[in-house]
Parts: structure tokens; sequence; C-alpha cells
């Protein structure tokens, strides 16, 4: 679907008017504050104001019901949070009849297709793209909610261009992303924008502009999907080319819905030639933005300020918790001054979700697709002779982590087999994912074996050193905060160091290794041995490795570089699903070994 300039204005065009023809009468009390204005008192000629809201979500990833399918029950966590479109359905209700429907617009900040097996059924399973197929639940939901715009997220592309385009279809709203061009004409490959006119009670209307900008790394992390299709430059390029443009086309406001986390980082180092958090940089960089709504980074930040070095004006930014956990509301308020309505002050806070009833408006379009899903999740693939966790996962080596490896190593091996590298030794690396991930002793379901792997990875072999593989795994062990010997060791807090999260922490099969937490990050990796004898700096091994990784996620060293042997399409999940299917039954005690352990000064911690 190119997108030409007529067809784009045309879909702008009817965005906006879209905005301006529905919605509810002004609030009593609004109205008499937008006509008059707090500070006009009584001045025979009150200068105009009026306020309006921008509600925002992001990184929705495919939630509309509070339910977690990896466990088939309702969500819950730690925090009590709650998830899903129903939920930020109800506070949108709230929102729109306290302000007005006609005083609001309601956003995304992008990864709405992907995170659920809700999500995946109709990606995979009963797939939308097929001739006379389903609607995705997610268009439904966001369709009755009354969603305005939605920008691309990276999580977009996980199930190809195909998908996203028939999810584009299926939506009532325009999905934005100005830095995603067409790799041949390097035109937007969708609308960079959307136009809204709120109107007011002066008169004259206020024109809302919204830029979607995506992340650039979409090119690494789904270059199967958009290699030669799509390109993605800088976020703070495009938004330079685009602010001005949108100011001189009347824009009264404009506010950018970024998938870009804010602290101006990259956890792909040098693979990744643009930044990939890099909001806070927008708004610092690019003259003329009111506000940013940020996601991708999975943190919840009511109100974050940020001065513009052109004018010096303080550009709001907030990120909503992931999920729907959270709603963001950006408050307006905007004065006329010399023809044109100017921001006055604005500010951003956040609703939670958990505090809310689910929306049955919502949960009705869409309970026949829940219970399909949760049937299709339930089916059972096999048998466990022991049950097995992730709890102590991220300390230990655990059979359930095993379980990937043996899986990925097997896959790999079969692969290569007959060609020029099938007498090299295959190793594995794995990640504990959830910390709540579990095999049951008994039957075995879908959602037990997914729930083990929760993301679309793919899988790969790349040809690694022995020398490159301790470089490898130094920098994992960087994930352990540093506990002298004899101290306490409190595993609440032994870990995330410097904010790694636990996807980038590495557990790799078929070397024995110790960790010594006593040490500093980079000497950690000791007794390092492959098959009883010392590694060999210059062996070659075939390293079984997850997409994400192999294209440079964790910014782990070599990998990324490294000459890639094979690849496969069918996601990782999938292919523990087919392996415990094709076993009929597990057993942790022929497949499990204590491969690594944490130490301080030789001493096991545990």
């Amino acid at each position: 679907m190119p997108l030409n300039r007529r067809t784009f204005l045309e879909r702008s065009a009817a965005a906006g008017a879209g905005v301006a023809l529905t919605g509810a009468v002004v609030a009593p009390a609004e109205a008499a504050q937008s006509a008059t204005g707090a500070a006009a008192g009584n001045s025979p000629h009150p200068q105009k104001r009026y306020a309006f809201t921008v509600m925002g979500t992001t990184d929705l990833h495919g939630n509309v019901f509070n339910w977690d399918y990896f466990t088939d029950h309702e969500f819950d966590d730690k925090a009590h949070n709650d998830v899903g479109l129903a939920k930020i359905s109800t506070l949108v209700n709230q929102v729109r009849a306290e302000k007005g429907r006609k005083n609001t617009l309601l956003i995304d900040a992008g990864d709405t297709i992907q995170g659920t097996q809700l999500a995946y059924y109709y990606a995979k399973i009963d797939p939308i793209t097929k001739k006379g197929g389903p609607v995705h639940p997610m268009a439904v939901a966001m369709n009755k909610i009354g969603y305005d715009a939605v920008a691309l997220g990276n999580h977009e592309f996980n199930y190809g261009i195909p998908v996203l385009r028939a999810f584009q279809e299926q939506c009532d709203f325009p999905l934005l992303g100005a830095n995603a061009l067409d790799a041949k004409t390097l035109r937007p490959a969708f609308p960079p924008y959307s136009m809204h006119t709120l109107p007011t009670p002066q008169g004259r209307d206020v024109k809302i502009a919204v830029l979607g900008l995506t992340n650039p790394g979409i090119a690494l992390w789904d270059k199967a999907n958009v290699s030669g299709k799509m390109v993605f430059p800088g976020l703070e390029e495009q938004a330079a080319v685009w602010v001005p443009k949108l100011r001189s086309m009347g824009a009264d406001v404009v506010i950018v819905s970024a998938h870009s986390g804010s602290n101006g980082t990259s956890s792909w180092g040098d693979q990744l030639p643009y930044v990939e958090n890099a909001a806070a940089l927008v708004a610092e960089q690019v003259p003329g933005i009111d506000a940013i709504l940020v996601g991708h980074a999975h943190a919840e930040i009511p109100e974050y300020r940020v001065k513009n070095k052109e004018t010096g004006k303080d550009v709001v930014l907030s990120e909503p918790a992931k999920w729907g956990q959270r709603l963001t509301l950006f408050d307006f308020e905007v004065v006329w001054e010399k023809g044109s309505w100017i921001v006055e002050k604005a500010g951003a806070r956040v609703l939670n979700s958990n505090t809310v009833p689910e929306d049955p408006a919502i949960t009705g379009l869409l309970v026949d697709e829940h219970r399909k899903v949760v049937a299709y999740v339930n089916q059972v693939i096999g048998h466990s002779a022991a049950a097995m966790s992730t709890a102590d996962a991220p300390w230990k080596d655990e059979p359930i982590i095993d379980l990937i490896n043996v899986v990925q190593a097997e896959t790999v091996r079969e692969a290569l087999a007959g060609g020029a590298y099938a007498d090299l030794p295959v190793l594995s690396q794995a990640s504990c994912f959830s910390r709540t991930a579990r095999i049951p002793a008994g039957e075995i379901t879908i959602k037990d074996a997914a729930g083990l792997y929760p993301f679309e990875n793919t899988l790969e072999a790349r040809l690694l050193t022995g020398a490159q593989l301790k470089d490898y795994l130094e920098y994992s062990a960087k994930y352990y905060v540093q506990t002298a010997a004899g101290a306490p060791v409190d595993t609440s807090k032994l870990t995330n160091a410097g904010d790694t999260p636990d996807y980038n922490y590495d557990a790799v099969s078929g070397l024995t290794y110790d960790i010594d937490i006593a040490k500093p990050v980079g000497q950690r990796i000791v007794n390092l041995s492959f098959e009883g004898k010392p590694l060999d700096p210059a062996a070659r091994f075939v390293f079984a490795v997850n997409n994400y990784r192999a294209s440079g996620g964790g910014a782990f060293p070599h990998v990324a570089g490294a000459q890639q042997l094979w690849a496969n399409s069918e996601e990782i999940r999938n292919t523990i699903i087919q392996w415990v299917r094709a076993k009929g039954s597990i057993d942790p005690a022929v497949f499990a070994s204590v491969d690594w352990k944490l130490t301080r000064n030789g001493v096991p911690v545990f």
C-alpha cells in the first residue's frame, strides 16, 4: 500500500474531520472557563482561553482483557496492576465524561499487535491476512474505544509486513510512522502525522498535529521482514523535518507519539546507528514540540520536562506503564494571541487502570475470541516427569532453562547435519524471560511451553571462538551485583545490576563455568571448560542464539558480527512446543545438567 501525497493528505484530513465531528457538548464548567479564562477576572475584554486533554497509552502488546494467557488466570503482579484495553476504556470514558468528548483526543505510542497469545492466535493460528479472515481483536477494541492516532512500534513488524498492513486496513485510525520510509523511494511508508481539530466556544478551532515516530532498531530486529522494503532513520532527524511543516500547516499544538524511550541510550551498542531511546533528545533538539507520548521502554513516567535548547521552552513527556496498566493525561491550556492559539500551560499525569472495572462494551465484543484462545492455550502437548520453575533461574542453573537450550541445540544440530559445520560442537544461550514460568509435573499444555518464551524470537546459528565465548560470558555476568565473600546474599538485590533486565542475562549450555560475584565486572568467569578441559581460545563452536541477540540486542560482544551459519523463521516458542509434542514425555533427569554456578573465591553461593 504505497502512500502518495494525495492519499496521505486525504487520510490526514479525514482523521482531523473525524475528531471534529464526534463527541459531546462542552462541559458547562469548562465552557465557562474556556470563554473567560481564570485570569481574565472582570476585564471587559477577557482573553480567549481553552482547555483540552490528550490521553495516551503505549506498549499494549495485545492486551484486551485483564487476563494472563500464560497462566490462564486473571492478571496480577506484586504491585497488583491490572492490564488491558477493557480497563483503559473505562478510564477513557470517565475522562471524556468529565472533560467533554469534543475536548479530548486519544493516542498510542506503539507495540500493539504482539505480546499475548490473543495477539499471536490472530497473527498465526487464525490469521487476519487470510481471505475472509477475522478482524484483529486489537483493532476491534481500539476502534470501539475511539482512538484518534497510533504510532508504529517495533513489534508491529514481528509478524511481517502483510500482517501489519492487514491490521492497518482494519483500523479506523491512522498508524503513524514519519521515520518508516519506503526503501526505494525514501517516502513515508505510513502516514507521518495526523491533524485533529477541536472546536472551541470562541469559534476558532484548535488545530492539533500528532507526529508518529517509531524505533530505528526495527531495521536490525526485524531485518528478515523489512530488509530492502523499509528503512528507519533517526527520530531527531525526521522530527526536525516534520515539525516545521506541521507548524506551517497551521498546527497550534504539536504532539509527538514516539515509540522510543527517554534516556538517550541504546541496548544495541554500535550495532544500532541511531539512538534507540531518543524521546528526550527529540524534545531537546527539535523546536516546536509541545508534548511527547513516550513508549518502548516499559517504564512509568507520569511527567518529565525537557527544555528545548533553541527556544528554552519546556516540552512535557509522559510514559504510561505497559500493557494498559496506566493512562497518560496531557492537560493543555491555550490562549488566543495574535491570531492563533498558544500553549500557556501543559502538564501530564497518569491514571491507574486497577482502580476501575473492565468496560463490558469491550469485553462483550470479544468474548468469543477470548474463549477460542483460552481453549487453544490449554491444549495438552505432552507430559513431564517432574515440575520445573524459573523462580530461582536468575541465580541458579535450573532444568527449565536447560530445556530451552536442549531444544535449541538439537534444532541447530539437525539443521547443520551433513554440512561443512556438522562436526563442530553446538552451544546454546537462553535467558529467564519470566520468573513465574513453570512446567508442571504431569500434563504440559501450550500455555506452559509458551510461557517459557513470551517473545517472537527466532533461532540462528553463529560461529564463535572460545575466546569470544569467554568475552560473551564476562559481559553477561555483569548482571550480578558485586558481593564480597562472607557478606550476606539477598537474592532480591543480587541481580539486575546497572538496570540489566533479566532477558539480557544469558546462561550458556555446553560449557561449564563459575561466576565469581566477589570479583569486578570483566573478571568473573573462572574454571571455564569444555568437555572437562580448559576452554581453548582458538576452538570453534556453533552458537545457537535467538535473533534478538544475534542482531545486537543487549550489545553482547562478537555475536552480531559473527558468521551466520543458519537461520530459521519459526518462533523459538513454537519450536519448543513442537519438540515437546514430538517427544510426548520429558524428564528433567535426562536432559538437565548444572553447567554454571555462582561462587565467591571458589566457594559456591548456593
